[in-house]
């Protein structure tokens, strides 16, 4: 399902983005800021399988399987397994 360079790369950003948010939350910044972790993590991932995958996120069938393989594809984007 992350055939598409773009939207492999939103999850990417997203992910990127959901880790920042918990370090601010928990850490210097306001806590409020959790609250933007799902809509980060979801939202970019969705932008991209909507958008440019053109299919229906594995999330609404399967979500804890789709949270577990997006971490492995962040995972393996990050060391260079997968191109970003």
């Amino acid at each position: 399902q992350h055939a598409d360079r773009t939207c492999r790369r939103l999850h990417v950003v997203g992910s990127t983005l959901v880790l920042a948010l918990i370090v601010l939350a928990l850490g210097p910044g306001p806590g409020w800021l959790g609250f933007f972790v799902p809509l980060a993590g979801y939202g970019f991932a969705w932008v991209g399988h909507f958008g440019f995958e053109h299919n229906k996120p594995a999330t609404f069938q399967y979500p804890l399987y789709s949270l577990m393989g997006d971490w492995v594809m962040y995972w393996q984007v990050i060391t260079g397994k997968i191109p970003f």
